[in-house]
């Protein structure tokens, strides 16, 4: 009964080892771009499971007590707490941490090489216009693909 609380280590190691594949993972999903993250697909879920699963050892290192799971768990809940505050109080770290809006479209133009770069396809982008009840590109102001992966669309002013 005593192993299921026994440390293998002491706890700092397990802080130490949560933080480090916390902000590991963090720039992996930050680079990976908006789609990645605000529009996910059977591919993108089977992905997350095995992203999960891939960090597991490195950041229990093999240990499977009870308490260096809590203690995992609350590291990975502080972080994740620390990270929302920061960002909520400080515009430079919400656009290090979160990224910016990219313009997909303005006064009728889309931009096909910035779709090609933030892996939108023309399928997504003709979805989005027709989400906003917009049927031709011509009536668009202005289309930014949100830091959440998703896309706003801001119509033309109709006379």
């Amino acid at each position: 009964m005593n192993e299921l609380f026994q440390l293998s280590a002491p706890w700092w190691v397990f802080v130490l080892r949560a933080t480090a594949i916390y902000a590991l993972v963090m720039v992996l999903v930050r680079v990976s771009g908006k789609r990645a993250v605000g529009q996910f697909t059977p591919f993108d879920l089977v992905l997350l499971i095995l992203i999960g699963n891939a960090v597991q050892n490195g950041i229990n290192g093999g240990d499977n007590s009870l308490t260096g799971a809590a203690i995992m768990a609350t590291t990975l809940i502080a972080l994740n707490y620390a990270v929302a505050f920061v960002t909520s109080r400080s515009r430079r770290a919400e656009r290090l941490v979160e990224g910016e809006p990219v313009v997909l479209a303005r006064d009728g133009k889309v931009f096909d090489h910035v779709l090609r770069r933030e892996l939108v396809s023309p399928s997504d982008f003709r979805e989005a216009l027709r989400m906003n009840s917009i049927e031709d590109v011509a009536e668009v102001e202005l289309a930014l693909l949100e830091t959440n992966g998703h896309i706003s669309v801001v119509p033309r002013k109709r006379d």
